[in-house]
């Protein structure tokens, strides 16, 4: 057995997976999330290093990626300072799923992609180890898998 071509992911309101839906061109999944570049050890001064990116993912009808509007709101360290980082990525978040045209909130169902922004690995990544097949949103660290009914693991 294979992952599957499409990866389902259910609408859960007020939960990980609140801004996934349809619009007038396709699907879409965002996410505000904390993320560490690829590879970074924490160490002394990690709170500069771990960012809050504001995303937009947008696929066609069929699943097929599309794009990627990623933005970082700022650092954990700037975040204890003044609070104001994660009132900003939920904001801009909100102004990007404004700009899609009808857009509903409801279950979708995407192909695997991936792409690195800041050295920050963004994507649905698939994989198999042990007999044990996976899929996971990256930098989210959703994990999906069998039965595929769209529900995540954290």
């Amino acid at each position: 057995m294979a992952v599957p071509g499409l990866i389902p992911i259910a609408y859960e309101p007020h939960g990980r997976t609140e801004a996934i839906g349809l619009y007038a061109d396709g699907q879409f999944l965002g996410s505000v999330s904390y993320a560490f570049p690829k590879g970074f050890r924490l160490d002394s001064g990690w709170e500069e290093h771990k960012r809050l990116y504001a995303v937009l993912h947008t696929f066609d009808a069929e699943g097929h990626y599309r794009d990627s509007q990623i933005w970082c709101a700022g650092t954990w360290a700037e975040q204890q300072r003044d609070g104001s980082v994660l009132a900003r990525a939920r904001a801009h978040l909100a102004t990007l799923l404004r700009s899609l045209p009808r857009r509903t909130y409801t279950d979708i169902a995407v192909r695997p992609f991936q792409l690195i922004v800041d050295g920050v690995l963004f994507g649905l990544v698939t994989g198999e180890d042990e007999d044990e097949l996976w899929a996971e949103l990256y930098p989210d660290n959703l994990g999906f898998g069998p039965p595929w009914d769209g529900s995540y693991d954290t």
